[in-house]
């Protein structure tokens, strides 16, 4: 395999990647923040609107999709993969399983940053006079967004390593490449190209995720 052939394959497969995690990433969070707002909200103990039963019922929820392997959900998923795209897998096919997966840990992720905004602060909203609503958008929201942006970027990164994973039953992207090429026909160069890029790919993420949330944490 030439350098030509093979900077082709690594390309398209960084590409198949990039968008399974890019999409993947905004269809979790689509899914968790609400969530983990409301886990956040409704809790007994420290919510500011308590829901003992629906809070209860939500972190069982929670519970049992993040207990779940990302294979073995992505192969249960298979069948709404289908209905949704048309197809079991391939990259599109794979955002859903992923972004399933994903979403869970996102709601933890958003309900532990809340948890963490200063109680002072959410009383002297509420002395004067804010909702709930109020309170959850100008008030949790903005003050813990250092940590939600370090708890998405963890996000993402997993989201990288779920999409390798995806590659061992036909998920594309860099996994696939690695399996197909690099194992299979017994292509160490392609191997290492594919587990280079990851790495790349994880170290930039991170970089980026946490200068965004030191600036933000500067600006509190």
């Amino acid at each position: 395999m030439n350098w030509n052939v093979l900077i082709t394959l690594v390309g398209q497969a960084t590409l198949q990647t990039l968008i399974m995690v890019l999409f993947s990433t905004f269809f979790s969070v689509l899914l968790g923040l609400p969530l983990g707002i409301l886990l956040c909200v409704t809790d007994p103990q420290t919510g500011i609107l308590p829901k003992p039963l629906l809070n209860q019922v939500l972190t069982r929820i929670v519970n049992v999709l993040r207990s779940f392997p990302f294979i073995i959900l992505m192969i249960l998923l298979f069948p709404l993969s289908r209905i949704i795209v048309g197809t079991s897998i391939g990259t599109t096919a794979t955002i859903v399983p992923l972004s399933i997966a994903a979403a869970p840990f996102v709601a933890r992720v958003i309900e532990t940053a809340l948890k963490e905004v200063d109680p002072g602060v959410i009383q002297a909203a509420r002395a004067m006079g804010s909702t709930n609503f109020q309170i959850v958008v100008k008030v949790l929201l903005p003050e813990a967004m250092p940590s939600l942006v370090s708890g998405i970027t963890l996000t993402i990164i997993n989201l990288i390593g779920y999409s390798a994973m995806a590659g061992a039953i036909g998920g594309g992207g860099l996994g696939d490449l690695a399996i197909r090429y690099g194992y299979q026909r017994f292509r160490t160069d392609v191997m290492i190209a594919a587990v280079l890029v990851i790495l790349l790919l994880v170290e930039i993420i991170q970089v980026i995720g946490t200068k965004l949330s030191s600036r933000l944490m500067a600006r509190r």
